[in-house]
């Protein structure tokens, strides 16, 4: 397989398969949904979100929007678990895995959850990962 030269982040050349081709065993870096850029440090983020009494009667006119959003962010690669705590329902957590915690931050702001007070108050922490 053919190969030419490309200059990393650190100007160090390394080979790499023409045609976008891979090397078998090779593994390739998802894009990052902030940037289109190949990740290169990612992070573990928790966006927890603090929920009103009566979530769960409140949210079902905004629940497809809320859905459409948390489903992009995941097919996207960024967006690695999410839900609400259940017993009781006052919380949710939603785990990222992105190079860029504002790319979470966006998420809150243009969820409707948010937008729509079902969410009381948010914060985004990164967490590390020590097993899995």
């Amino acid at each position: 397989m053919p190969t030419f030269v490309r200059l990393d982040v650190s100007g160090r050349g390394r080979d790499v398969p023409a045609a976008g081709r891979r090397r078998p065993g090779s593994k390739v870096r998802p894009q990052s949904p902030a940037t289109g850029r190949r990740r290169m440090n990612m992070a573990y983020y928790v966006l927890e979100y603090a929920l009103v009494d009566d979530y769960v009667e409140r949210r079902a006119p905004l629940r497809e929007e809320h859905l459409g959003l948390a489903r992009e962010a995941h097919e996207q690669g960024a967006l690695v678990l999410a839900g609400a705590l259940d017993g009781p329902v006052d919380r949710a957590l939603l785990v990222w895995r992105v190079d860029d915690p504002s790319v979470v931050e966006e998420f809150a702001d243009r969820d409707p959850y948010v937008r729509h007070g079902l969410v009381t108050r948010w914060s985004v922490r990164p967490w590390t990962v020590v097993v899995g």
